[in-house]
Protein backbone atom coordinates (compact mmCIF):
# COMPACT_ATOMS: atom_id res chain seq x y z
CA UNK A 1 0.00 0.00 0.00
CA UNK A 2 1.34 3.44 -0.99
CA UNK A 3 1.19 6.15 1.70
CA UNK A 4 2.44 9.70 2.06
CA UNK A 5 4.74 10.56 4.95
CA UNK A 6 6.58 13.76 5.89
CA UNK A 7 10.03 13.95 7.49
CA UNK A 8 11.17 17.15 9.19
CA UNK A 9 14.87 17.90 9.78
CA UNK A 10 16.64 20.93 11.19
CA UNK A 11 18.87 22.99 8.88
CA UNK A 12 22.05 24.80 9.95
CA UNK A 13 22.64 27.45 7.26
CA UNK A 14 25.57 29.86 7.40
CA UNK A 15 24.92 33.62 7.46
CA UNK A 16 24.99 33.98 3.67
CA UNK A 17 22.64 31.03 3.13
CA UNK A 18 20.22 32.26 5.81
CA UNK A 19 20.16 35.72 4.26
CA UNK A 20 19.50 34.12 0.86
CA UNK A 21 16.65 31.97 2.20
CA UNK A 22 15.08 34.99 3.91
CA UNK A 23 15.33 36.86 0.60
CA UNK A 24 13.66 33.98 -1.29
CA UNK A 25 10.85 33.97 1.30
CA UNK A 26 10.37 37.72 0.86
CA UNK A 27 10.28 37.46 -2.96
CA UNK A 28 7.84 34.52 -2.85
CA UNK A 29 5.58 36.45 -0.47
CA UNK A 30 5.62 39.50 -2.76
CA UNK A 31 4.81 37.28 -5.75
CA UNK A 32 1.90 35.69 -3.84
CA UNK A 33 0.48 39.12 -2.99
CA UNK A 34 0.94 40.37 -6.57
CA UNK A 35 -0.87 37.32 -7.97
CA UNK A 36 -3.70 37.77 -5.47
CA UNK A 37 -4.00 41.45 -6.43
CA UNK A 38 -4.06 40.45 -10.12
CA UNK A 39 -6.96 38.04 -9.52
CA UNK A 40 -8.95 40.61 -7.54
CA UNK A 41 -8.34 43.36 -10.14
CA UNK A 42 -9.34 41.09 -13.06
CA UNK A 43 -12.59 40.12 -11.37
CA UNK A 44 -13.49 43.67 -10.32
CA UNK A 45 -12.71 45.31 -13.69
CA UNK A 46 -13.61 42.59 -16.21
CA UNK A 47 -15.63 40.08 -14.20
CA UNK A 48 -13.28 37.25 -15.13
CA UNK A 49 -11.39 34.77 -13.00
CA UNK A 50 -7.68 34.04 -13.40
CA UNK A 51 -6.55 30.52 -12.60
CA UNK A 52 -3.32 28.69 -11.80
CA UNK A 53 -2.25 27.80 -15.35
CA UNK A 54 -2.77 31.36 -16.58
CA UNK A 55 -0.56 32.80 -13.85
CA UNK A 56 1.99 30.02 -14.26
CA UNK A 57 2.39 30.87 -17.97
CA UNK A 58 3.13 34.50 -17.09
CA UNK A 59 6.14 33.64 -14.90
CA UNK A 60 8.75 33.73 -17.75
CA UNK A 61 7.52 37.22 -18.68
CA UNK A 62 7.72 38.26 -15.03
CA UNK A 63 11.38 37.17 -14.94
CA UNK A 64 12.10 39.46 -17.88
CA UNK A 65 10.41 42.42 -16.16
CA UNK A 66 11.82 41.68 -12.68
CA UNK A 67 15.28 40.05 -13.18
CA UNK A 68 15.58 39.25 -9.45
CA UNK A 69 13.16 36.34 -9.94
CA UNK A 70 15.74 34.66 -12.20
CA UNK A 71 17.72 33.98 -9.01
CA UNK A 72 14.90 31.75 -7.70
CA UNK A 73 14.36 28.20 -8.95
CA UNK A 74 11.46 28.16 -11.45
CA UNK A 75 9.41 25.45 -9.72
CA UNK A 76 9.57 27.36 -6.43
CA UNK A 77 7.80 30.25 -8.21
CA UNK A 78 5.27 27.87 -9.76
CA UNK A 79 4.49 26.53 -6.29
CA UNK A 80 3.61 30.07 -5.13
CA UNK A 81 0.94 30.23 -7.86
CA UNK A 82 -0.31 26.79 -6.82
CA UNK A 83 -0.56 27.85 -3.16
CA UNK A 84 -2.73 30.80 -4.10
CA UNK A 85 -4.90 28.57 -6.29
CA UNK A 86 -5.39 26.12 -3.41
CA UNK A 87 -6.39 29.01 -1.13
CA UNK A 88 -9.12 29.99 -3.62
CA UNK A 89 -10.25 26.37 -4.01
CA UNK A 90 -10.60 26.08 -0.22
CA UNK A 91 -12.52 29.38 -0.13
CA UNK A 92 -15.04 28.27 -2.77
CA UNK A 93 -15.35 24.79 -1.23
CA UNK A 94 -16.35 26.32 2.13
CA UNK A 95 -18.79 28.68 0.42
CA UNK A 96 -20.42 25.75 -1.36
CA UNK A 97 -20.68 23.82 1.90
CA UNK A 98 -22.22 26.95 3.54
CA UNK A 99 -19.41 27.13 6.06
CA UNK A 100 -17.57 30.20 7.34
CA UNK A 101 -15.24 31.08 4.47
CA UNK A 102 -12.37 33.54 4.70
CA UNK A 103 -11.32 35.18 1.42
CA UNK A 104 -7.61 34.60 0.60
CA UNK A 105 -5.67 37.39 2.28
CA UNK A 106 -2.50 39.30 1.52
CA UNK A 107 0.46 37.80 3.36
CA UNK A 108 2.58 39.85 5.74
CA UNK A 109 6.09 38.85 6.76
CA UNK A 110 4.69 37.20 9.89
CA UNK A 111 2.36 34.92 7.89
CA UNK A 112 4.52 33.59 5.06
CA UNK A 113 7.06 31.10 6.41
CA UNK A 114 8.01 28.59 3.71
CA UNK A 115 8.83 27.89 0.07
CA UNK A 116 8.69 24.56 -1.75
CA UNK A 117 10.67 22.67 -4.38
CA UNK A 118 7.82 20.56 -5.86
CA UNK A 119 9.80 18.07 -7.99
CA UNK A 120 13.42 19.05 -8.50
CA UNK A 121 16.01 21.60 -7.46
CA UNK A 122 17.05 19.80 -4.28
CA UNK A 123 19.27 16.81 -3.44
CA UNK A 124 20.07 15.18 -0.11
CA UNK A 125 23.68 14.05 0.23
CA UNK A 126 25.02 12.92 3.60
CA UNK A 127 25.00 15.86 6.00
CA UNK A 128 24.16 18.41 3.30
CA UNK A 129 21.01 19.43 1.46
CA UNK A 130 21.76 20.93 -1.95
CA UNK A 131 19.22 23.63 -2.81
CA UNK A 132 19.15 25.15 -6.28
CA UNK A 133 20.20 28.84 -6.32
CA UNK A 134 21.02 28.67 -2.56
CA UNK A 135 23.82 26.11 -2.13
CA UNK A 136 24.76 23.20 0.14
CA UNK A 137 23.09 23.65 3.54
CA UNK A 138 24.03 21.52 6.56
CA UNK A 139 21.16 19.31 7.72
CA UNK A 140 20.62 17.20 10.85
CA UNK A 141 19.11 13.93 9.59
CA UNK A 142 18.21 12.18 12.84
CA UNK A 143 16.46 9.28 11.10
CA UNK A 144 16.55 7.38 7.82
CA UNK A 145 14.18 8.61 5.10
CA UNK A 146 12.03 5.83 3.67
CA UNK A 147 10.38 5.77 0.26
CA UNK A 148 10.63 8.24 -2.62
CA UNK A 149 11.03 11.96 -1.89
CA UNK A 150 8.44 13.95 -3.84
CA UNK A 151 8.75 17.51 -2.51
CA UNK A 152 11.04 19.53 -0.25
CA UNK A 153 9.66 22.47 1.74
CA UNK A 154 12.02 24.91 3.46
CA UNK A 155 10.34 26.37 6.54
CA UNK A 156 11.31 29.19 8.91
CA UNK A 157 9.98 28.65 12.41
CA UNK A 158 10.90 30.90 15.37
CA UNK A 159 14.13 31.99 13.61
CA UNK A 160 15.11 28.35 12.98
CA UNK A 161 15.13 26.62 9.61
CA UNK A 162 13.75 23.18 8.76
CA UNK A 163 13.52 20.98 5.67
CA UNK A 164 10.28 18.98 5.31
CA UNK A 165 10.40 16.07 2.85
CA UNK A 166 7.11 14.65 1.58
CA UNK A 167 7.64 11.00 0.64
CA UNK A 168 5.69 8.15 -0.91
CA UNK A 169 6.20 4.90 1.01
CA UNK A 170 5.18 1.36 0.18
CA UNK A 171 4.14 0.02 3.61
CA UNK A 172 3.68 -3.58 4.74
CA UNK A 173 0.72 -4.30 7.09
CA UNK A 174 1.76 -5.11 10.66
CA UNK A 175 0.86 -8.52 12.17
CA UNK A 176 -2.71 -8.58 13.50
CA UNK A 177 -3.14 -8.50 17.29
CA UNK A 178 -6.85 -9.38 17.32
CA UNK A 179 -7.47 -6.60 19.86
CA UNK A 180 -10.14 -3.88 19.65
CA UNK A 181 -10.53 -0.71 21.71
CA UNK A 182 -12.95 2.18 22.16
CA UNK A 183 -11.53 5.54 23.25
CA UNK A 184 -13.40 8.26 25.14
CA UNK A 185 -11.54 11.58 24.93
CA UNK A 186 -11.70 13.83 27.96
CA UNK A 187 -10.15 16.57 30.06
CA UNK A 188 -9.69 14.81 33.41
CA UNK A 189 -7.87 12.07 31.48
CA UNK A 190 -6.72 12.59 27.91
CA UNK A 191 -8.25 9.25 26.92
CA UNK A 192 -10.15 6.47 28.67
CA UNK A 193 -10.17 3.05 27.00
CA UNK A 194 -13.00 0.52 26.96
CA UNK A 195 -10.74 -1.97 28.79
CA UNK A 196 -10.26 0.50 31.66
CA UNK A 197 -6.81 1.82 30.65
CA UNK A 198 -6.27 5.52 31.34
CA UNK A 199 -4.03 7.90 29.39
CA UNK A 200 -3.14 10.83 31.62
CA UNK A 201 -3.77 14.42 30.57
CA UNK A 202 -0.56 16.25 31.52
CA UNK A 203 -2.18 19.70 31.22
CA UNK A 204 0.81 21.27 29.53
CA UNK A 205 -0.87 24.69 29.35
CA UNK A 206 -1.07 24.85 33.14
CA UNK A 207 2.66 24.08 33.32
CA UNK A 208 3.52 26.77 30.74
CA UNK A 209 1.05 29.52 31.72
CA UNK A 210 3.41 31.23 34.17
CA UNK A 211 6.19 31.62 31.56
CA UNK A 212 3.73 32.73 28.84
CA UNK A 213 2.11 35.28 31.17
CA UNK A 214 5.55 36.62 32.17
CA UNK A 215 6.72 37.24 28.60
CA UNK A 216 3.33 38.67 27.58
CA UNK A 217 3.65 41.15 30.43
CA UNK A 218 7.24 42.07 29.46
CA UNK A 219 6.24 42.45 25.79
CA UNK A 220 3.35 44.80 26.61
CA UNK A 221 5.71 47.10 28.56
CA UNK A 222 8.31 47.48 25.83
CA UNK A 223 8.20 49.85 22.89
CA UNK A 224 6.85 48.04 19.83
CA UNK A 225 9.53 47.49 17.20
CA UNK A 226 12.47 48.12 19.54
CA UNK A 227 15.34 45.67 19.99
CA UNK A 228 14.14 44.71 23.48
CA UNK A 229 10.56 44.28 22.17
CA UNK A 230 11.80 41.85 19.49
CA UNK A 231 13.81 39.95 22.10
CA UNK A 232 10.74 39.57 24.36
CA UNK A 233 8.58 38.55 21.39
CA UNK A 234 11.12 35.86 20.47
CA UNK A 235 11.03 34.50 24.03
CA UNK A 236 7.22 34.46 23.98
CA UNK A 237 7.22 32.63 20.64
CA UNK A 238 9.71 30.15 22.07
CA UNK A 239 7.42 29.48 25.06
CA UNK A 240 4.47 28.80 22.75
CA UNK A 241 6.65 26.59 20.56
CA UNK A 242 7.72 24.51 23.57
CA UNK A 243 4.07 24.13 24.59
CA UNK A 244 3.10 22.98 21.09
CA UNK A 245 6.03 20.53 20.96
CA UNK A 246 5.05 18.96 24.29
CA UNK A 247 1.43 18.55 23.20
CA UNK A 248 2.54 17.06 19.88
CA UNK A 249 4.97 14.67 21.57
CA UNK A 250 2.27 13.40 23.95
CA UNK A 251 -0.21 12.84 21.11
CA UNK A 252 2.44 10.97 19.09
CA UNK A 253 3.33 8.67 22.00
CA UNK A 254 -0.28 7.78 22.86
CA UNK A 255 -1.20 7.27 19.19
CA UNK A 256 1.82 5.00 18.72
CA UNK A 257 0.71 2.84 21.67
CA UNK A 258 -2.81 2.54 20.28
CA UNK A 259 -1.72 1.78 16.71
CA UNK A 260 0.75 -0.89 17.88
CA UNK A 261 -1.61 -2.69 20.27
CA UNK A 262 -5.01 -2.68 18.54
CA UNK A 263 -6.44 -3.69 15.16
CA UNK A 264 -9.63 -1.64 15.58
CA UNK A 265 -9.59 1.76 17.32
CA UNK A 266 -12.85 3.66 17.79
CA UNK A 267 -13.23 7.37 18.58
CA UNK A 268 -16.18 9.75 18.79
CA UNK A 269 -16.64 12.03 15.78
CA UNK A 270 -16.54 15.19 17.88
CA UNK A 271 -17.32 18.67 16.57
CA UNK A 272 -14.43 20.33 18.40
CA UNK A 273 -15.07 23.74 16.77
CA UNK A 274 -18.44 23.95 18.51
CA UNK A 275 -17.12 22.51 21.78
CA UNK A 276 -14.46 25.22 22.17
CA UNK A 277 -17.21 27.85 22.24
CA UNK A 278 -17.78 26.74 25.85
CA UNK A 279 -16.12 29.56 27.82
CA UNK A 280 -15.08 27.45 30.81
CA UNK A 281 -13.77 24.37 29.02
CA UNK A 282 -12.44 25.78 25.74
CA UNK A 283 -8.79 26.26 26.71
CA UNK A 284 -8.60 22.82 28.37
CA UNK A 285 -10.17 21.15 25.32
CA UNK A 286 -7.58 22.83 23.09
CA UNK A 287 -4.80 21.94 25.54
CA UNK A 288 -5.78 18.25 25.40
CA UNK A 289 -5.17 18.24 21.60
CA UNK A 290 -7.90 15.70 20.87
CA UNK A 291 -7.81 16.40 17.15
CA UNK A 292 -4.07 15.72 16.95
CA UNK A 293 -4.48 12.42 18.79
CA UNK A 294 -7.19 11.23 16.37
CA UNK A 295 -5.25 12.36 13.27
CA UNK A 296 -1.96 10.80 14.43
CA UNK A 297 -3.66 7.54 15.42
CA UNK A 298 -5.48 7.38 12.07
CA UNK A 299 -2.37 7.70 9.90
CA UNK A 300 -0.31 5.38 12.10
CA UNK A 301 -3.08 2.77 12.00
CA UNK A 302 -3.40 3.08 8.20
CA UNK A 303 0.36 2.66 7.91
CA UNK A 304 0.10 -0.60 9.88
CA UNK A 305 -2.93 -1.83 7.91
CA UNK A 306 -5.28 -1.30 10.85
CA UNK A 307 -8.60 0.47 11.21
CA UNK A 308 -9.77 3.68 12.92
CA UNK A 309 -13.51 4.41 13.01
CA UNK A 310 -15.25 7.55 14.27
CA UNK A 311 -18.83 7.21 15.52
CA UNK A 312 -21.75 9.46 16.42
CA UNK A 313 -21.02 10.86 19.92
CA UNK A 314 -24.68 11.33 20.89
CA UNK A 315 -25.48 9.83 24.32
CA UNK A 316 -22.29 7.74 24.57
CA UNK A 317 -22.01 8.79 28.24
CA UNK A 318 -25.74 8.48 28.98
CA UNK A 319 -26.41 5.09 27.39
CA UNK A 320 -25.80 1.96 29.47
CA UNK A 321 -23.20 -0.14 27.64
CA UNK A 322 -24.72 -3.30 29.16
CA UNK A 323 -28.48 -2.94 28.48
CA UNK A 324 -28.53 0.26 26.33
CA UNK A 325 -30.96 2.12 28.59
CA UNK A 326 -30.51 5.91 28.57
CA UNK A 327 -29.43 6.94 32.09
CA UNK A 328 -29.25 10.73 32.42
CA UNK A 329 -26.20 12.06 34.28
CA UNK A 330 -24.80 15.51 34.96
CA UNK A 331 -21.19 16.28 34.00
CA UNK A 332 -20.22 16.06 37.67
CA UNK A 333 -21.43 12.45 38.06
CA UNK A 334 -18.35 10.29 37.44
CA UNK A 335 -19.96 6.85 37.91
CA UNK A 336 -22.51 5.16 35.65
CA UNK A 337 -25.06 3.17 37.65
CA UNK A 338 -27.91 1.65 35.64
CA UNK A 339 -31.22 1.45 37.60
CA UNK A 340 -32.50 -1.23 35.22
CA UNK A 341 -29.70 -3.84 35.08
CA UNK A 342 -27.58 -2.63 38.00
CA UNK A 343 -24.44 -2.26 35.87
CA UNK A 344 -21.97 0.07 37.63
CA UNK A 345 -18.77 1.40 36.05
CA UNK A 346 -16.79 4.63 35.59
CA UNK A 347 -18.77 6.89 33.23
CA UNK A 348 -15.82 7.32 30.82
CA UNK A 349 -15.24 3.55 30.59
CA UNK A 350 -18.98 3.14 29.92
CA UNK A 351 -18.75 5.75 27.14
CA UNK A 352 -15.67 4.06 25.64
CA UNK A 353 -17.52 0.71 25.53
CA UNK A 354 -20.47 2.33 23.75
CA UNK A 355 -18.05 3.88 21.26
CA UNK A 356 -16.49 0.48 20.52
CA UNK A 357 -19.93 -1.14 20.20
CA UNK A 358 -21.06 1.49 17.68
CA UNK A 359 -17.84 1.10 15.68
CA UNK A 360 -18.39 -2.67 15.44
CA UNK A 361 -21.96 -2.05 14.29
CA UNK A 362 -20.69 0.38 11.66
CA UNK A 363 -18.22 -2.24 10.40
CA UNK A 364 -20.92 -4.92 10.20
CA UNK A 365 -23.23 -2.59 8.27
CA UNK A 366 -20.45 -1.71 5.82
CA UNK A 367 -19.62 -5.37 5.19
Amino acid sequence: MIMKKTYKFKLEPNQEQEANMNWVLMMCRQLYNAMLEQRIFAYKTRGVGIHYYGQKKELPLLKQEVPEYKQIQSQVLQDVAERLDKAFQAFFRRLKAKQKAGFPRFQGDNRYHSFTYPQSGFALSGKCLKLSKIGNVRIKCHRQIEGTIKTCTIRRQNNKWYACFSCEIDVEPAPATGEEIGIDLGILNLATASNGDLYENHRFLKQSEKKIHYWNKILSRRKKGSRRWHKAKQQLTKAYEQLANRRRDRAHKVSRQLADQYDLIAFEDLNIQDMVKHKTLSKWILDASWRSLVVYTTYKAEEAGKCVIQVNPQNTSQECSNCHLIVRKSLGERTHCCPDCGYTVDRDVNAARNILSRAKGKLETAS
